[in-house]
């Protein structure tokens, strides 16, 4: 008895039923075995019987990222929104949502071509979008910035000027929250929001859907496709050894895919419209 319920091995096997998930009923299960190894140390129950009962095994198969081709297909069909930029980023520098979002201006150096990720935005409950401080130092080292990423950065400058000036005085921009990716209105994106908005685009593509987070790890894959020199892709990529970038870029091109590259050819002449 615990609490005045007696659960027995028969009870649990059988209120968790075949029909409900391996990834819920393993949750339930480690829920209850904590609960009656608390019961035990308070000397409650003589033994924890549920120890009888057998853990599902849970797929930790989570998907696999793009394809070169995916990709490349996913770009050309957000090349006219206003968030394309911070799609190409995400896609080739592999940023994460937040980090993505959180770039300002002044952590691009377009001459020297690199950038520094400082700022990442998150919600706060009662307090709504901030702009927070990366968690660690190598979070924030500077980063190379490949031409193809630097000149759809141009583009962007050049539709947030358009954005500013269409809204005028609406416009909410603080000095220090000089954000690229801002909203329509010049305030911070939601995060949230912007994997809706990604969702989205990745409907209309027509290409296999996957998360933002996963999204990003497409990135070794089309930096090999821009011909970004390996000693650039190990920096962006995070990489201590430069044998794991180069495996990377070894075997990134297979048949099915060959004909990505005249997709990316495309893309890369493509002018801004829209």
């Amino acid at each position: 008895m615990v609490q005045g319920v007696k659960v027995e091995r028969a009870t649990v096997r059988t209120t968790l039923t075949p029909w409900v998930g391996a990834a819920t009923r393993f949750e339930v299960l480690r829920t209850l075995r904590n609960a009656l190894n608390r019961a035990v140390r308070e000397e409650l129950p003589t033994r924890n019987v549920e120890l009888l009962v057998d853990m599902p095994k849970v797929s930790k198969d989570k998907g696999s990222a793009w394809s070169a081709r995916e990709a490349i297909t996913f770009l050309r069909t957000a090349r006219a929104h206003r968030f394309y930029a911070a799609c190409v980023l995400v896609l080739v520098l592999g940023l994460r949502r937040s980090e993505a979002l959180g770039l300002r201006w002044q952590d691009i150096d377009f001459e020297n071509r690199q950038f520094t990720p400082v700022k990442q935005v998150q919600r706060v409950k009662g307090v709504g979008l901030i702009l927070k401080d990366l968690k660690t130092e190598s979070s924030q080292a500077v980063l190379p910035l490949p031409e193809f990423c630097a000149r759809v950065l141009e583009e962007r400058r050049e539709l947030q000027e358009l954005e500013r000036k269409i809204v005028g005085d609406a416009w909410q921009q603080e000095p220090d929250h000089d954000v690229i990716f801002s909203s329509e209105r010049g305030g911070l994106t939601d995060p949230v929001g912007f994997s809706r908005t990604f969702n989205a685009l990745v409907k209309r593509a027509g290409v296999r859907r996957i998360t933002v987070r996963l999204a990003r790890h497409t990135c070794g894959t089309l930096l090999a496709f821009l011909k970004v020199h390996p000693k650039v892709a190990q920096a962006i990529l995070r990489h201590s050894q430069i044998s794991m970038t180069m495996d990377v870029y070894t075997h990134v091109v297979g048949s099915d895919e060959r004909d990505a590259v005249a997709l990316l050819a495309e893309l890369l002449e493509d002018p801004l419209i829209g």
